[in-house]
C-alpha cells in the first residue's frame, strides 16, 4: 500500500521531534458552553474540572448569550439547518442579505459579502482585486490568513517593518510604478494586541494614491466608541476601502465572516472570489443568531464599555505583580515568557489554580517570543480577574519571573 513504514516512521519521528521541542499542542475537551466559567477535561480522562476562562475570543461575551441562543432556534426552525449549495446556485436566503446590510451599516461600509470564515475571506480577496502589474504592501505582522491569501494573488508583494509609517512611505514610493497599490494590515494585532497606526497608514494612503484594507477580527464590536472597529478607533471611518472580519469572535463566536467595502470590491468578491463561489453558504443557524448579535450590539455598547473597563484593570493589575505584559489597550494581553516549555508549564500550573489558559510558541509566534495570551471578555466579573491575577502571581513567583526582563527570563530559561 501507498502509506509504507517509510512514509509512517517519518511522521513519528517529526511528531517525535515537536514533542521534544516542546511543541507539542494538546486539545482540551471542554464540556459546557462557553462562558467566563467553563468544565474543562484536562489530560484528556482526567476529572472535569470547572476553570474561569481568559483566553476565549469570546470579547463581548455573547457566545451564549440567551437572546443569541433564542434567535438560533428561531433560525434553526424556521430556516432549517443548511442549505446543501452554494450561495449563487440555490445557497442565498433573504437572511443572508438582511445580515450583510445590517454589517454594511454597522461598519459604515457600502456593501458586505458573507465568507463561510474570515480565513476564506481573505483567501479569495487579493486575487480579485489585484493583478501581476499591481502591488501587495503588508505588515510584517499581519494574520497567517492574509499570508496565504496574498500567495494566491499574482501581485508583487511587498512588506514593510511592524507599524513603521517610515518603512511603509519606503515601500510606497518604491512601488509608484504600479497600477494599483494596496497596503494590507491586521485592526488588532492578534498574538501582541497593538492597536494597527490607522490614521497614519490612511495619509500615506492618500499621499500615494492607495487603497488601505484591515482585518478588524479581532476589533469589530468593541474597539471604537461604538464598537465598529479599529476604523472608528483611528477616526478614519470614511477612508479604509475594504475590511475583512469574522462572525467567529466577539460577535458570536460561531462561524463566518464577511467582505465590507467599496461596493465594486464586493460584486468583483461576488463574481469572481473562489472561496465564495466554491464553499457552502453560512447555515441559516449562524445568519439568524449574527443578525441578533449585531442588532444588540447596535442597540447598545454596556458590553463594549464593561470590556474596556475589564481591560484597563487587568492590565494595571498584571503589570504591578510583576508579570512582563505586552503593552496596548487591547483586551488582548499577552504574558511574555520566551521559552516555549515555560509558556506551558506555566500553562498547566495555572490550569491547578482554576486558570484556563494556553501558552503560544512557534510556530504560532516567532521563536524566543513565547508567551501566554490572555484574552479579557464582557462576561469576567471582577472576581474573575483578581483571581487570575491572585493565580498569575502566584505560578509567577514559583518561577521566579516576577520584575523580571525579557533578558533575564532568557538567561533562566533559554529561548
Amino acid at each position: 500500500m501507498a502509506y509504507s513504514e517509510k512514509a509512517k516512521s517519518f511522521y513519528e519521528n517529526e511528531l517525535k521531534g515537536i514533542r521534544q521541542g516542546g511543541l507539542f499542542k494538546e486539545e482540551r475537551y471542554i464540556k459546557s458552553q462557553q462562558a467566563a466559567k467553563i468544565r474543562v477535561e484536562y489530560p484528556i480522562g482526567a476529572p472535569i474540572k470547572d476553570v474561569l476562562n481568559f483566553c476565549a475570543n469570546n470579547y463581548l461575551g455573547l457566545s451564549s448569550h440567551p437572546e443569541v441562543i433564542a434567535a438560533a432556534h428561531k433560525g434553526l426552525d424556521e430556516r432549517g439547518y443548511g442549505l446543501s449549495s452554494v450561495r449563487f446556485i440555490c445557497g442565498t436566503q433573504d437572511i443572508h442579505r438582511e445580515l450583510e446590510n445590517k454589517l454594511s451599516a454597522f461598519l459604515g461600509m457600502e456593501d458586505t459579502l458573507l465568507f463561510p470564515s474570515c480565513m476564506e475571506a481573505n483567501a479569495g480577496l487579493f486575487d480579485v482585486m489585484l493583478d501581476k502589474d499591481d502591488a501587495m504592501i503588508a505588515d510584517r505582522l499581519v494574520h497567517a490568513s492574509i499570508v496565504d491569501g496574498m500567495r494566491l494573488c499574482k501581485a508583487q508583494l511587498y512588506n514593510y517593518k511592524h507599524s513603521d509609517m517610515a518603512h511603509l512611505e519606503e515601500k510606497l514610493q518604491e512601488t509608484q510604478h504600479c497600477r494599483l497599490r494596496l497596503i494590507i494590515t491586521d485592526g488588532v494585532f492578534s498574538m501582541d494586541g497593538d492597536i494597527v497606526k490607522l490614521d497614519k497608514i490612511c495619509e500615506l494612503a492618500e499621499k500615494y494614491d492607495a487603497m488601505v484594507m484591515v482585518d478588524d477580527s479581532h476589533a469589530t464590536g468593541f474597539i471604537g466608541k461604538h464598537g465598529r472597529g479599529t476604523h472608528e478607533h483611528c477616526g478614519v471611518m470614511d477612508k479604509v476601502d475594504v475590511i475583512t472580519t469574522t462572525l467567529g469572535k466577539a460577535l458570536g463566536g460561531a462561524a463566518g465572516g464577511c467582505v465590507s467595502g467599496k461596493k465594486e470590491i464586493v460584486e468583483m468578491c461576488r463574481q469572481r472570489a473562489r472561496p465564495y463561489l466554491f464553499s457552502n453558504t453560512v447555515p441559516p443557524v449562524v445568519v439568524a443568531a449574527a443578525i441578533k448579535v449585531v442588532d444588540l450590539i447596535s442597540e447598545s455598547t454596556d458590553r463594549r464599555d464593561k470590556l474596556e473597563e475589564n481591560t484597563k484593570y487587568f492590565r494595571e493589575k498584571m503589570i504591578n505583580a510583576g508579570l512582563d505584559i505586552k503593552k496596548g489597550e487591547s483586551p488582548i494581553v499577552p504574558v511574555m515568557l520566551y521559552n516555549a516549555k515555560l509558556a506551558q508549564d506555566v500553562a498547566r500550573d495555572l490550569y491547578e489554580e482554576g486558570i484556563y489558559v494556553v501558552g503560544f510558541f512557534f510556530p504560532v509566534v516567532p521563536q524566543g517570543q513565547a508567551r501566554i495570551r490572555t484574552q479579557i471578555s464582557a462576561d469576567h466579573e471582577k472576581e474573575h480577574l483578581d483571581n487570575a491575577i491572585t493565580a498569575f502571581t502566584k505560578i509567577g513567583e514559583k518561577y521566579k519571573i516576577l520584575s523580571k526582563k525579557k533578558d533575564e527570563i532568557i538567561a533562566m530559561y533559554g529561548m
